[in-house]
């Protein structure tokens, strides 16, 4: 019954992909193209299948895979190597889509077969990409004894390294980045020599740690080498997810246009929002944040509606629940089949009892499972009911402020005054941190005001209004009699940028001239 409703399943995910590619061709032609496959060997349909795969058509990949696991098992040695193998693609192609519970099913029911087999070639992958599944749920101890499991079983090189790289990720996370920089220069010492086909994912990894390290520098630098070498190859993952990291770093770096350019090339790039959501959900969050603050609120709003509808369906408990359940009845089938041999050595004649029990706890499994089903339905029915009340509640925040009464001449002009004095006069200004709605609670007002009045007086945003205070203030720390002991990170820390680069930008645009030239021409006078 199984296997039939499998292959039903099979079926008709073949005929939605068909009829979505070519929605003109009949029925029957869905059914001859999918009775070829069936009429495939196993090798050749594995060999169908890491094509659609490498061509990134996970869905089409999936159905040979699932008629090779849903075949009867064989005693053949090459049939169930084939087997462990096929189980083991299934599970990397839904982890491709993010759908780590059944990725981790699938991984686990080939790690199953490999023990029962005692075939060990395969190890090394499972323990690999269950490695990953933990990872991204940041469970990086479950993680790590993954992967050093797959070590132990690697018998390639180029796989150690990929393993290597994983390894330099958790060390990131964990906060040790010397560490994680010496795996790194591993990586890509292999990847250079041998011109590996891993190499865009391996100075993916080691751009994102050169940014938690703050090294904005080196990490775009790192970044736009694996764009490089992910274009000489085709490598789609890496270029969405290394558009997105480039993306967010110009946004954190305040560089909003060139920030909204790269998130966009990165959801162009993706092929299907399918097998890329993760990356989406978080490009459409910041892309909202940008819209929002260029001030175009209506592509803010669609960005956040875009968020909210993908968000849910990864990386939340329930999976991360799923996969611990799955980890726990694997290590009990494990236990169990322990006491099994010894229960079938000891008293042969307790087996129709013996089988009495199993037949128990399976329909007991299956009434548990059903509950399950239901109560997974019910929380995310909940979720979603919350969604939707969180986008009905922006609406109307929106709303209401729209239609605000205009705040009067005299109160801007009030409102005006004490921004310009706080501005004037307190060093608060120069703080990294320094946000509107700090300034507002400062002046005794709200930020949709305070913002209205700036915009008003000013014809500059806040962040813009701000800019000519601190480069104001850096131009005095310049011209200070001891002004050569300060070097221009110094002076754009201190007057509240983060970085060198948004410091040199604001001060060009302020002032007309770099921050360098500024210096040696005010050094130059003093000289006169």
């Amino acid at each position: 019954m199984k296997k039939l409703l499998c292959c039903l399943l099979i079926i008709f995910v073949w005929l939605n992909v068909s009829f979505s590619q070519n929605p003109n061709s009949k029925t029957h032609q869905m059914g001859e193209t999918f009775a070829s496959f069936m009429k495939l060997s196993h090798q050749q349909l594995f060999d169908t299948a890491k094509f659609f795969f490498e061509k990134n058509s996970i869905d089409t990949a999936l159905i040979c895979y699932n008629i090779i696991n849903n075949a009867p098992e064989s005693s053949d040695s090459i049939h169930k190597l084939l087997s462990i193998k096929s189980l083991s693609m299934t599970g990397l192609c839904y982890f491709k889509i993010c759908d780590f519970s059944n990725a981790y099913k699938y991984l686990t029911d080939a790690l199953i077969l490999s023990e029962k087999f005692n075939i060990e070639s395969e190890l090394y992958k499972i323990y690999n990409n269950l490695g990953n599944i933990y990872f991204t749920f940041a469970e990086d101890d479950k993680g790590m004894k993954y992967l050093n499991k797959s070590l132990s079983h690697s018998n390639d090189s180029a796989h150690y390294f990929v393993v290597i790289n994983n390894i330099a990720a958790i060390e990131r996370e964990n906060g040790n980045m010397d560490s994680a920089l010496i795996y790194h220069e591993k990586t890509l010492k292999f990847g250079y020599q041998t011109n590996s086909k891993h190499l865009s994912m391996f100075l993916s990894n080691t751009a994102s740690t050169y940014k938690k390290m703050g090294e904005i520098d080196s990490a775009i630098y790192y970044l736009r080498s694996a764009i490089n070498e992910a274009k000489k190859i085709n490598e789609i993952q890496t270029l969405v997810e290394s558009y997105s990291d480039l993306g967010i770093t110009y946004y954190e770096m305040n560089q909003l246009d060139s920030a909204l350019f790269f998130l966009n090339l990165s959801n162009l790039t993706a092929i299907t929002e399918k097998q890329y959501i993760n990356v989406m959900t978080e490009n459409y969050m910041i892309m909202s944040k940008i819209e929002e603050a260029k001030g175009n609120k209506g592509n803010a709003l669609e960005y956040l509606k875009k968020y909210f509808n993908l968000n849910d369906s990864i990386y939340n408990n329930n999976i991360l629940s799923d996969i611990n359940q799955i980890e726990r009845q694997y290590e009990v089938s494990k236990t169990n089949k322990q006491i099994e041999e010894l229960i079938f050595e000891q008293k042969i004649k307790e087996r129709t009892i013996y089988y009495q029990k199993i037949i128990g706890m399976i329909a007991i499994g299956v009434l548990l499972l059903v509950i399950f089903v239901l109560f997974v339905i019910i929380l995310q029915r909940k979720k979603l009911v919350k969604a939707y009340k969180i986008l009905v509640d922006k609406n109307v925040e929106i709303i209401q402020f729209q239609q605000k009464v205009p705040i009067s001449e005299t109160f801007q002009q009030e409102l005006l005054h004490r921004i310009v004095t706080l501005m004037e006069s307190n060093p608060i200004i120069f703080n990294v941190n320094f946000t509107i709605d700090e300034l507002s609670k400062l002046v005794q007002s709200n930020k949709y005001y305070v913002s209205q009045v700036i915009n008003t007086h000013s014809n500059h945003n806040f962040r813009s209004f701000i800019n000519h205070y601190r480069i104001r203030k850096a131009q005095q720390l310049f011209s200070e009699p001891d002004a050569v002991k300060y070097s221009i990170e110094y002076v754009a820390n201190r007057v509240g940028f983060k970085s060198r680069n948004a410091f040199h930008d604001a001060f060009k645009e302020i002032t007309g001239v770099s921050p360098s030239f500024y210096v040696k021409s005010i050094h130059a006078k003093k000289n006169i």
